[in-house]
């Protein structure tokens, strides 16, 4: 690519739908890279009991209209999605996917670290669930419960988790069954915004969580990363429920309040798996 091509800040057009578009190629300079910062990922005592395994619940809608009425293509961000899910099963966890329809899992592909051999392998490990997930409505009626296999919930970032999961009935069940049974919720960046299902929960009220900031999202079309600007801002509406963001910026920091484990950006995905498998297998150390 030609230095005029990586300086060009215009969303690039996604053919596949009309006014619809990807990330900029200098947004992607800058934002994406060939290889994670994936590391750490040893864990020499996993865990080995077989039962306990995280439900991760995933964008299924990859359009997100903006303000101009142009829409970001979008869906889960990978290094998000992958990097925590390596460290947990690195440590011995396995995961259910689920969407809320039951449709395949949207990824934000152009950000995939096509050099990263490790993360590659992990997806491609689960490349069937997330092409056939369960349906979130099936796992709230059958596999939540006091005697639940789930030791906790994965919603990873990327603007798709701003589609859907925020109003989402099956979202605020699995939270509130969550919190009743004092279960691990994981998130980072635009993850989130799932939070908002659960609503005017005192339940909720009060946690300190890391989340990607409204300021800076403001601030993305600028550089042509997303084509217009978000229609309203989640961490605003997370803040009018009781929630406090602790970050203002970006800079790979993680939080952990009780059972709530949460990220600030893409630069907290190794962070956060670390953070949740140590976590976990302390938890699962007590038994």
């Amino acid at each position: 690519m030609t230095n005029a091509q990586v300086d060009n800040k215009h969303p690039t057009p996604d053919p596949a739908e009309d006014n619809a578009f990807f990330p900029s190629p200098y947004s992607l300079s800058q934002f994406t890279s060939p290889k994670s910062d994936l590391s750490d990922a040893n864990y020499p005592d996993p865990y080995t009991g077989g039962r306990w395994k995280i439900l991760m619940v995933g964008a299924d809608e990859r359009y997100l209209l903006t303000d101009n009425g142009s829409m970001f293509s979008t869906g889960n961000h990978p290094v998000e999605t992958l990097l925590p899910m390596y460290h947990l099963d690195k440590a011995g966890f396995s995961f259910d996917v689920a969407t809320l329809s039951g449709n395949p899992v949207k990824f934000e592909f152009w950000a995939m670290p096509s050099e990263d051999e490790e993360v590659k392998g992990l997806f491609a490990k689960y490349r069937d669930q997330f092409k056939e997930p369960l349906k979130l409505t099936d796992v709230v009626e059958k596999a939540l419960g006091d005697d639940s296999d789930y030791i906790g919930v994965f919603i990873p970032g990327g603007h798709g988790a701003l589609i859907g999961l925020p109003e989402s009935q099956e979202m605020k069940a699995v939270l509130e069954w969550a919190v009743a049974n004092n279960k691990f919720m994981i998130s980072l960046c635009h993850g989130p915004a799932a939070f908002l299902s659960v609503g005017n929960n005192p339940s909720f009220s009060g946690y300190k969580i890391c989340a990607f900031p409204d300021d800076l999202d403001a601030q993305t079309p600028d550089i042509g990363y997303m084509p217009g600007h978000l229609t309203w801002k989640f961490g605003e509406k997370l803040k009018a429920l009781g929630f406090e963001i602790v970050n203002t910026d970006i800079s790979g920091a993680t939080h952990q309040d009780r059972k709530m484990l949460t990220g600030d950006s893409p630069l907290a995905g190794n962070n956060l798996g670390k953070l949740a498998a140590k976590a976990l297998l302390d938890e699962v150390g007590k038994e």
